[in-house]
């Protein structure tokens, strides 16, 4: 009998949640290089001249990190064995659950992390379909619960399993998503890369979108003029 699909945001997630870098298999998508590289701003020159002491600890203070309020995150909407669990999950997926809510786990890079940690209610995010026979943007979804523990980090059954993880100390978040809409023609990654490349030519919107910037990432931030540039994207014909 073939193994059964593995659905995140079931009565068990939702009841964890409840209770206190791709979705689904978000560590295939985040580069173990990326751990750490959390977006910092550079520091400003002490200007202290001769004096030889040291600047103090408030002029040493990094600039905050820039507040974003809407993000792409990516999840694999076809079938794929992962030990014998099938770690699909794709809008359809979330669609079907209760209330069409589910807790977004597994993400197992710190930066990707460290956005899902940003992230507040009421926020939207693209759905993105990754690791497939066309990857793009299918629908939005919103965030419905800011970040929690994310409970797969300590079930050993799991393929998120994290053994050096600890309760006390646990290293990983989730957030709860909701569908919202599909958008009204799925928006190719091919589209996509011809736009930001033509913007980073000539100027435009999608000149830096982290997901060229920082492809590997499974959650990314959008600036609010993505954002709505990609929404914009849905009453053109495609390229």
């Amino acid at each position: 009998m073939a193994p059964k699909m593995r659905t995140r945001g079931t009565t068990r997630s939702l009841q964890s949640s409840n209770d206190e870098e791709t979705k689904t298999n978000a560590h295939s998508e985040d580069s173990p290089l990326e751990v750490g590289q959390a977006l910092r701003g550079k520091r400003k020159a002490s200007g202290s001249g001769n004096t030889g002491k040291q600047e103090s600890s408030k002029a040493r203070k990094s600039p905050e990190r820039p507040q974003y309020c809407h993000w792409l995150m990516k999840s694999e909407p076809e079938s794929r064995l992962e030990n014998g669990i099938d770690v699909k999950f794709g809008i359809e997926d979330l669609k079907t659950l209760p209330n069409q809510t589910g807790c977004w786990d597994g993400v197992r890079n710190y930066q990707a992390r460290n956005f899902m940690r940003d992230m507040k209610e009421g926020q939207h995010a693209f759905f993105y379909h990754s690791n497939c026979k066309e990857p793009g943007i299918a629908g939005v979804m919103k965030i419905v619960k800011e970040s929690y523990v994310d409970h797969t980090q300590f079930d050993k059954k799991d393929v998120h399993y994290d053994a050096t993880s600890k309760a006390d100390n646990p290293k990983w978040s989730m957030v709860d998503v909701q569908f919202e809409r599909m958008l009204k023609r799925f928006i190719p990654l091919s589209e996509l890369k011809k736009i930001h490349l033509q913007h980073k030519a000539k100027g435009g919107s999608l000149n830096g979108m982290a997901l060229f910037t920082r492809a590997r990432l499974s959650v990314q931030p959008l600036t609010r003029e993505e954002f709505e540039f990609v929404l914009s994207l849905e009453d053109n014909n495609p390229l």
